[in-house]
């Protein structure tokens, strides 16, 4: 790792008051929690090979998995998702020797915390100096300019790189709050299961004239989009007529049933909210579309005497939400496709990344850093369960597109 050669000496090693430790150990956490990460998975790899390379005789572990569990990073305890690995030679799982280690807490005092700062690469050394500047005697005023300058060469890097390479078969596209404003987002999904954030606009509302210059700037940059592409979205009718037309005749829609569901919630009294919720995944549960859709209609009267706004709420889009069933495809994708979820994902690891940003100054500022987080991020991007049904997608949506050009012709 390049070490880092701006002044970290300036801070003496008396200087750091109680405030600012704190602040700059949470602002090392999205760096210790992504240092972490790499160790497991490299542990797994020792173990059980590189993942989708042919296993030799001598490899007898295999990926199994992950499961939730914690890390110490200093005196606190975090979160993670830990890769399992089982030997299945021995029939029995294998204890990764990185995540013992980090079981049990360790005080970090000042000096360990100058040290940490002195084995930063740049860049992550920059981005902790705009986070908690004091930390690093340093005003606000001329803070980092090194990263300023290399954030912006990740925007331009992030928005101008072509696209045409990317075969993609779906799109999730929804807005996204970050930094105290709205950004609509989009991630691709590429056949083989890749999930490749793709673009961002800032916007109060997800409105269609927004929503159509970022679909553009898409295509501009070489979206492929001829073979056909399922697109996710939420209940935004901007958004939905947006796509529909920029893309008329290559896309099939699947409206979010989690945002299907809270609209609906939203018109309801607290007090009937928890038996509407249980019903409404009950109905979407069920695979067939036509037993799915009878189920959810017949909720209409129960829903228009509690509220009259209710139920047009459940009618309006109800047949977009049940696309992955008309498909015949709700009981292979429904885990990453009938949600906007995969970018819920996203948006919490770009959090973790810039949750430490006191102040957002302009939207410049903000473009920089959602490029950065994004770039940085999208190595680390598992691929979306049920991957490898994916060129059955595409052969679907081929053959209902093919049937809407037809229909269209009569």
């Amino acid at each position: 790792m390049p070490q880092v050669s701006a002044p970290v000496t300036s801070v003496k090693e008396s200087s750091l008051d109680i405030d600012v430790q704190v602040a700059l150990i949470q602002a090392l956490i999205p760096l210790g929690l992504a240092a972490v990460e790499d160790l497991l998975q490299q542990e797994v790899r020792q173990l059980a090979g590189t993942r989708y390379a042919r296993k030799t005789a001598d490899i007898s572990c295999r990926r199994w998995g992950q499961q939730p569990g914690s890390v110490y990073l200093a005196d606190q305890q975090l979160p993670l998702q830990v890769p399992r690995v089982r030997d299945v030679a021995q029939d029995q799982e294998v204890a990764l020797a990185s995540y013992q280690a980090l079981q049990q807490p360790r005080a970090l005092d000042e000096g360990v915390l100058l040290r940490l700062l002195r084995g930063l690469s740049s860049r992550d050394y920059e981005a902790c100096a705009e986070a908690v500047p004091s930390a690093f005697g340093l005003s606000q005023s001329t803070v980092s300019r090194r990263y300023v300058r290399a954030t912006a060469a990740k925007l331009a890097q992030f928005q101008q790189r072509s696209l045409q390479a990317l075969d993609l078969v779906a799109l999730f596209i929804d807005g996204k709050s970050f930094a105290e404003e709205e950004m609509i987002i989009v991630l691709g999904v590429t056949v083989d299961g890749r999930k490749i954030p793709l673009d961002f606009i800032q916007a109060a509302t997800e409105n269609e004239r927004v929503s159509r210059q970022l679909i553009q700037r898409l295509i501009d940059r070489g979206l492929s989009y001829e073979q056909g592409l399922l697109v996710v979205l939420d209940g935004s009718k901007g958004l939905y007529a947006a796509v529909t037309k920029a893309l008329a005749g290559y896309v099939v829609v699947q409206r979010c049933q989690w945002h299907k569901r809270e609209n609906i919630l939203s018109h309801l009294p607290k007090s009937q909210q928890a038996t509407i919720r249980r019903q409404l995944q009950e109905a979407y549960a069920i695979e067939d579309e036509t037993q799915a859709k009878a189920a959810l209609q017949r909720m209409a009267p129960k829903l228009q005497l509690v509220n009259q706004s209710a139920a047009p709420s459940l009618a309006e889009g109800l047949e977009e939400t049940l696309t992955l069933n008309r498909l015949g495809l709700a009981a292979l994708l429904k885990d990453s496709f009938r949600t906007t979820n995969c970018l819920e994902s996203i948006n919490s690891l770009v959090e973790q990344r810039t949750q430490n940003v006191k102040r957002w100054t302009s939207s410049n500022q903000r473009y920089r850093w959602l490029a950065a987080a994004l770039i940085d991020i999208e190595p680390r991007l598992h691929r979306v369960k049920g991957y490898r049904h994916l060129p059955l997608l595409r052969k679907t949506l081929q053959k209902e597109l093919e049937l809407e050009q037809q229909a269209n012709v009569a």
